[in-house]
């Protein structure tokens, strides 16, 4: 369920007609929903409480934005950062440094220092060269770092091969056949609190059927490194349940999840956490855009619309669907190609989609469009920055303001020997 629904022939969000906003800060723009995003936190905060003890870390990667960060914290979630960017929003927005998740394959020197300053509740390691080097660094800080060690357990999680996370083939964890000895060889260096293992085997899971593998096998490990001695307090269980993108989807819902996580955990006697995104925000928002002209093509017609693939780069990346909708429908459809203003083939939303009857200066949204939107989102062809909104009731506000081109290239130098 989401906010965004019409009202007398126009679409909202929430209370607010959706071309008030196109008319004040143009298009394209990214529009969220509190509602939307409360309820999606409540709804899944709520299904796992069924499990004994939790820690909820907000995929911070799928949607950045301060103002959601603000909305999530309110509501007791956690981070999970990937970057010291993205633990530096996570600060600002008020999430305690204790609740901060730090993942991520490739962490700098200078962000483990950063992080160990800061206060960063846990670090999943990547890799025992990386644990070496967080030891190293802990040690020099006269420190202790809490972590855990993410693990590979080689299922396919039979989603997009760009984001799969957890076979064997993939650059994430540590085999799944070598992580009791890494974790036995890191828990006995100085500097480093081991206390348990971590997975994600993908984003938009569409089965329980992986993750169930995947947690089973997570467990078989977990109880033989306690049999050789080791202690594992904690189980970060990633994020990677789907959202619909089109009708006729079918994904888990978060009490079905959450079910199966009750029954293979059952004796695992640990704090498992948990890494959402996606399923959290992405039907939290939208993407505002206006059409530049409808165009006759050999085949269909070609729906020009001013958002591009830098503002949503989900399907020109992912061969991506995203329900596309008109703000005033009449109730006649046609059948269109949607496509952007980049000079790319790329550039490309939809083929031969059958949709509402749009022509120029229409207004029209890319829906399900609150996760992996606006933070993949580039300046490719010097396009502008896309904005951000948020709507709150009957009132709203630009969370992220459009960054022009003339601002990005005032960013930059010409040396003098050019001149």
């Amino acid at each position: 369920m989401d906010h965004f629904e019409y009202s007398g022939g126009v679409l909202h969000a929430e209370a607010i007609a959706l071309p008030q906003i196109a008319e004040a800060v143009g298009t394209p723009v990214y529009v969220y929903s509190r509602a939307t995003l409360t309820r999606h936190a409540r709804v899944f905060r709520d299904a796992l409480a069924v499990l004994p003890r939790v820690h909820l870390a907000f995929a911070v990667k799928s949607n950045p934005n301060l103002a959601v960060l603000k909305v999530l914290a309110a509501e007791g979630y956690g981070a999970d950062v990937v970057s010291g960017g993205e633990m530096d929003r996570a600060l600002a927005a008020g999430i305690a440094p204790g609740d901060v998740v730090f993942s991520g394959v490739g962490k700098t020197a200078a962000e483990m220092r950063r992080a160990l300053e800061a206060g960063c509740g846990q670090f999943n390691l990547e890799s025992e060269e990386e644990g070496q080097e967080l030891a190293e660094i802990a040690s020099a800080m006269d420190k202790v770092a809490t972590c855990t060690l993410r693990i590979n357990p080689d299922v396919d999680a039979g989603t997009h091969e760009k984001i799969s996370t957890g076979k064997a083939e993939n650059k994430f964890g540590v085999p799944f056949d070598r992580a009791a000895g890494i974790y036995a060889r890191l828990a006995a260096l100085p500097g480093l609190n081991m206390r348990g293992l971590a997975l994600h085997i993908g984003s938009q899971l569409s089965s329980l059927d992986p993750l169930e593998a995947a947690f089973t096998k997570a467990g078989a490990l977990m109880q033989a490194i306690r049999a050789a001695g080791g202690t594992v307090t904690h189980m970060d269980l990633g994020g990677g349940v789907g959202v619909p993108y089109k009708a006729g989807d079918v994904f888990p819902q978060p009490a079905e999840y959450a079910a199966m996580i009750a029954r293979v955990t059952a004796d695992w006697d640990v704090t498992l956490m948990f890494e959402p995104g996606r399923v959290i925000t992405g039907n939290t928002g939208v993407l505002l855009t206006e059409v530049v002209r409808v165009k006759q093509g050999a085949g269909h017609p070609w729906v020009v619309v001013d958002a591009a693939m830098n503002d949503l780069a989900r399907p020109a990346m992912y061969d991506a669907w995203h329900d596309f909708s008109a703000v005033a429908p009449t109730g006649a459809r046609m059948t269109a190609n949607i496509v952007g203003p980049i000079c790319e083939s790329s550039d490309t939303f939809a083929m031969a989609r059958d949709i509402d009857v749009v022509a120029r200066g229409d207004l029209a949204v890319f829906r399900t469009a609150g996760a992996y939107g606006a933070t993949m989102a580039n300046t490719y062809n010097s396009r502008p920055m896309v904005p951000e909104v948020m709507v709150d009731g009957d009132k709203w506000a630009v969370v992220a303001d459009r960054i022009e081109p003339s601002t990005i290239l005032s960013a930059e130098r010409v040396p003098e020997w050019l001149e």
